[in-house]
């Protein structure tokens, strides 16, 4: 009887082990070539089923993605950020960023007094990351984002905080927000003027202009406000300082992880807020 319990309890382990090793049989496996990256693809479908989204979205979405090498050879090769931080300023265009913004402040001031008002945060450093991120809206990239973040997604690299950008994304297009079309951003999936990553904008985006929809693509009101309240949301607090070591700084670091940039933000926003 005992040798019968011991098989019958090594059956139970045999198949204890099996079922959790089955969800990553099924899992999509990340690559750092092109090589499995259709097969990818095919996986992920049925992942991005299982959580729910519908089969237009993934059609939309999925049915219609390539392996983005530019955006690989981005992310292999982001050597600005190790530059010194005067490097860093003239490479980006400080000085321009900051002459520019002066004169957009004025310009719309009305949206910028507003902004102040109900976000807390003033003028210079919405200006400053605009400035920073697409030169005022002038370019905010022409890479496919979804190609782009599946791209990412199935790169080993980061390949975990890349599908959940993958899913937010699509979960964009699947609430109406944008389509496919409309998302077209950075290397790493950014988007709009300021260059939000899906996951940013699901939480933080608002509508700015009052029609109904998060647009950080085609409305500058929308982006802008969705700037400021991101920055609130990171604990930007009325009337405080944001240079380096005063309490608004740390909001700005939760922007970019890259000190120079942060350190870059803040210097070009006291300039335009002078």
């Amino acid at each position: 009887m005992q040798r019968f319990l011991n098989a019958v309890f090594g059956v139970f382990l045999a198949l204890l082990a099996l079922a959790v090793a089955m969800p990553s049989a099924w899992a999509a496996k990340c690559g750092n070539t092109s090589a499995g990256f259709p097969q990818w693809v095919e996986a992920t479908k049925k992942e991005a089923a299982r959580k729910g989204f519908n089969q237009r979205t993934i059609n939309a979405t999925l049915g219609n993605v390539r392996y983005a090498t530019k955006t690989i050879r981005l992310d292999r090769n982001q050597r600005s950020f190790k530059l010194s931080l005067n490097q860093f300023m003239q490479k980006r265009g400080a000085n321009a960023i900051v002459s520019r913004g002066k004169q957009l402040k004025q310009r719309h001031k009305q949206l910028f007094n507003s902004l102040e008002k109900r976000y807390g945060v003033p003028p210079g450093v919405i200006l400053a990351i605009w400035g920073m991120e697409t030169g005022f809206g002038g370019y905010m990239g022409s890479e496919d984002t979804i190609s782009a973040l599946a791209t990412l997604a199935y790169d080993c690299r980061r390949s975990k905080f890349f599908t959940n950008e993958l899913y937010a994304a699509m979960t964009i297009i699947q609430q109406g927000q944008l389509s496919r079309k409309q998302m077209r951003g950075a290397g790493h999936g950014e988007l709009g003027h300021t260059q939000f990553l899906p996951s940013s904008y699901l939480r933080y985006a608002v509508d700015g202009d009052g029609n109904g929809r998060r647009d950080l693509v085609g409305s500058r009101t929308d982006a802008l406000a969705s700037t400021a309240n991101y920055l609130r949301a990171k604990g930007w607090k009325r009337g405080r300082g944001y240079q380096p070591g005063q309490t608004n700084f740390r909001a700005i670091q939760a922007w970019n992880a890259a000190g120079v940039y942060q350190k870059a933000i803040a210097i070009i926003a006291l300039q335009i807020d002078s």
